[in-house]
C-alpha cells in the first residue's frame, strides 16, 4: 500500500520544478506529504481497478442536461435515453461541466463539489458510471466571479484565500496569447491596495492562482472525490493557460507541463486507473507537446482534425488533410488522439495555423459564413482581431459547397465525415447533436446573443423520441446510419485507437490510408471521395478480395478500377 521511495522521489521532483524558486523547502515539504496522504487514503478504501482502451471505446458529448423532461431531473433522463438508444455504439459519456455555474454553458464553475441541482445529485453520476466510463470536466484554469472561492477571496477566508491570480500595473502582458476579445485584466481595489484581476475566458471567469500550492491540492482533492463518484476519465479544461509569467506569452510555459506531469504521476499511483485529457486548442505542434514523452496526458484532442476535414469536403480537395496526416506521429501505448468534428465549442481556427495559408483560410471562412457560420475572435498582439473559432452545427457547415450549390449531397458529406473520423488512429468522440444531424439553433442564438448556443441545442425527451420512432425523419436516418458506422468500428482490430495508420496519396480528389490490427492479422483500406463526381481507383488483384464493411457490394471495373460514388466512403478489409 506504500508508496516507495522512488515514486515518492517522483512526485518531489515535480514540486520542486514548479515551486522552488519561490518556496522554502519546509513548504516544499508540507506539500508532498499532503500529496502522499491523499494517495495512501485512497488506495487504502479502493481495490486495484484496471483500464485499457480497444476499438469500443467511442464517446458521446453531452450536457447533463442535452434531453430533458419536465417530470425528471435530467441525468437520469439521458441515462435512460442513453440505455435505449445509444449504449450499443458507446462505452463512454462526456458530460460537459454539471456543477452549479454562473454562465459559459457550465464553464464558470461556483462550487466543484456540487451537482446542479436541475441535473441531478452524485448519486446519478455514480449510476451511470456502474454501466458506461464517465468522462468529467475539471475546469481547472479558473473559477466563477459569483464562486463560493471568489466570495471567501475577497474575505481571506479558506477555501479561497490567495486562490486567485492578481497582478500589479508592472507585471508585462504585451505578449499574451489571447483566446478572446474581452479585456483581459480588471483593476480592483483590494486589501487597501490597487491590484488586477487575471481574466482569460470572460468577466466572470477569474484566473486561478497556481503559484499557490494550496490550489494545486485543492484540484487534485477534487479529482478524488469525481473518481470516488464513478468518474474515471478527466478534462483539463483550458489547461495551456494555466501558468502566468511576466513579460511570456503565459501559455504553454514548463510550469504548466511540470502540474500536468504531477497529475498523472498522481493517477498513475492510484488503484483506480484513470485517464487524462488536456483540452489545447492551438496550432498542432503545442497540442502534440501535452503528449510530453508519454508522461503528460493520456489522450489529447485531435483538434486539426475538424477544420481539416470540413474543408476537404466543402473544396473537394485533399492536399491539406493528406498532408497533415501524413506528417501527424503514430501515437504510443498508453497515448491516444481524441478525434472530433463537433463539439459543444465551434471549429477552431487556431489548430489550422502553419496548415493553411490566408488565402485558404479566408476562402474557408467565406464558404462557412454562406453556410449560417457565426464567427467569435481572439485579440492579437497589434490589437487586430482574429477569427478564434467558427461557431456552427457539421450539418450546417457541410450542408452546401461551392462545388454543390444546392446541397444535393448534404448528408453522404456529413456521413463520409464522420466515417473518416470513425476510422482514424484514436478514438472517436460523437458530440450528442451529430447525432441527428441537428441544425443550428437560431432561434437560441436570437435570445441570448451567444455565439455557442447556435450548436447547444437540448432535445425535449419525447420530441427525439418520437422523431427517432418515424423512419421518415431527418433524426432518424441520421441516428440509423452513424450508430451503424459505430457498430462496425466495435468489431474491427484493425481500428483499436493504437493500431497503426499509414497514409496513402490518391490524388487531391480522394483520401485514403490505411489501418493494420496490432497483431498484423488485419488490414482496413479507408478510403472516401472527396468530390461530388464519380472517381475511380486504380487497384491491384489482391485488394479485389478485400470485402467492403460498409456496403456489401464493391464497385468494381473489368477488373482494375474501384468505381466510388460521389461523397463514398469505403472501408476494404482483408477479412
Amino acid at each position: 500500500l506504500m508508496l516507495t521511495q522512488k515514486d515518492q522521489r517522483t512526485i518531489r521532483s515535480k514540486l520542486d520544478n514548479i515551486y522552488k524558486t519561490f518556496l522554502s523547502k519546509k513548504n516544499i515539504d508540507y506539500f508532498e506529504n499532503e500529496i502522499v496522504q491523499i494517495i495512501h487514503h485512497f488506495n487504502k478504501k479502493n481495490p486495484k481497478k484496471k483500464k485499457s482502451i480497444s476499438e469500443k471505446t467511442t464517446l458521446v458529448i453531452c450536457y447533463g442536461d442535452s434531453v430533458y423532461s419536465e417530470k425528471k431531473k435530467s441525468i437520469k433522463v439521458f441515462q435512460n435515453f442513453f440505455q435505449k438508444k445509444l449504449k450499443d455504439y458507446f462505452d463512454t459519456i462526456h458530460f460537459l461541466p454539471f456543477y452549479p455555474s454562473s454562465s459559459d454553458s457550465g464553464f464558470a464553475v461556483k462550487d466543484h463539489y456540487k451537482v446542479e441541482s436541475k441535473l441531478g445529485n452524485w448519486l446519478d453520476i455514480k449510476n451511470v458510471s456502474k454501466s458506461s466510463d464517465v468522462m468529467a470536466d475539471m475546469v481547472i484554469n479558473h473559477a466563477s466571479a459569483r464562486g463560493l472561492w471568489f466570495k471567501n477571496f475577497l474575505k481571506k477566508k479558506e477555501p479561497g484565500k490567495d486562490y486567485f491570480l492578481t497582478v500589479d500595473s508592472k507585471f508585462n502582458t504585451s505578449k499574451v496569447i489571447r483566446p478572446r476579445d474581452h479585456r483581459l485584466l480588471k483593476k480592483i481595489k483590494i486589501f487597501k491596495k490597487s491590484d488586477y484581476l487575471w481574466r482569460t475566458f470572460s468577466p466572470d471567469q477569474i484566473d486561478l492562482n497556481f503559484r499557490n500550492p494550496s490550489v494545486l491540492i485543492q484540484f487534485i482533492k477534487i479529482m478524488i472525490h469525481l473518481i470516488n463518484n464513478g468518474v474515471t476519465i478527466f478534462r483539463l479544461d483550458a489547461i495551456a493557460y494555466l501558468w502566468k509569467e511576466n513579460g511570456s506569452k503565459c501559455i504553454n510555459l514548463e510550469q504548466t507541463h511540470e502540474i500536468i506531469k504531477l497529475l498523472r504521476n498522481i493517477t498513475n499511483l492510484l488503484n483506480i486507473k484513470t485517464n487524462i485529457i488536456t483540452e489545447t486548442n492551438l496550432p498542432e505542434k503545442e497540442n502534440l507537446s501535452y503528449f510530453g514523452k508519454n508522461d503528460e496526458a493520456n489522450w489529447i484532442y485531435n483538434f486539426s482534425l475538424p477544420p481539416l476535414l470540413i474543408h476537404a469536403l466543402l473544396f473537394e480537395n485533399s492536399i491539406f488533410l493528406n498532408k497533415w496526416s501524413k506528417n501527424l506521429p503514430n501515437t504510443k501505448k498508453g497515448n491516444s488522439y481524441l478525434n472530433f468534428i463537433a463539439s459543444h465549442d465551434g471549429i477552431g481556427m487556431r489548430p489550422t495555423e502553419g496548415l493553411f495559408n490566408q488565402k485558404v483560410l479566408n476562402n474557408f471562412l467565406k464558404r462557412l459564413k454562406k453556410n449560417g457560420s457565426k464567427f467569435s475572435y481572439r485579440k492579437v498582439l497589434n490589437k487586430t482581431k482574429k477569427v478564434y473559432e467558427a461557431n456552427i452545427t457539421v450539418f450546417d457547415a457541410l450542408k452546401k459547397s461551392d462545388y454543390d450549390q444546392k446541397g444535393k449531397f448534404y448528408f453522404e458529406r456529413y456521413l463520409s465525415a464522420h466515417a473518416i473520423m470513425i476510422s482514424f488512429e484514436g478514438i472517436p468522440a460523437i458530440y450528442f447533436n451529430s447525432i441527428f444531424g441537428t441544425a443550428n439553433d437560431e432561434a437560441k442564438f436570437i435570445i441570448t446573443g451567444n455565439n455557442r448556443d447556435i450548436n447547444r441545442y437540448k432535445w425535449n425527451l419525447k420530441n427525439i423520441s418520437n422523431k427517432l420512432k418515424d423512419s421518415k425523419t431527418k433524426q432518424n436516418k441520421f441516428y440509423n446510419s452513424i450508430c451503424n458506422l459505430l457498430k462496425i468500428r466495435r468489431n474491427q482490430k484493425a481500428f483499436h485507437p493504437n493500431a497503426s495508420r499509414i497514409n496513402i496519396d490518391l490524388g487531391r480528389k480522394i483520401y485514403g490510408f490505411k489501418r493494420i490490427s496490432e497483431d498484423k492479422k488485419q488490414t482496413i483500406l479507408c478510403v472516401t471521395n472527396l468530390s461530388s463526381k464519380i472517381q475511380t481507383i486504380k487497384i491491384d488483384k489482391k485488394n479485389q478480395k478485400m470485402k467492403n464493411l460498409l456496403n456489401s457490394k464493391i464497385n468494381i471495373m473489368n477488373k482494375k478500377f474501384l468505381i466510388l460514388k460521389p461523397f463514398e466512403t469505403i472501408w476494404l478489409s482483408n477479412i
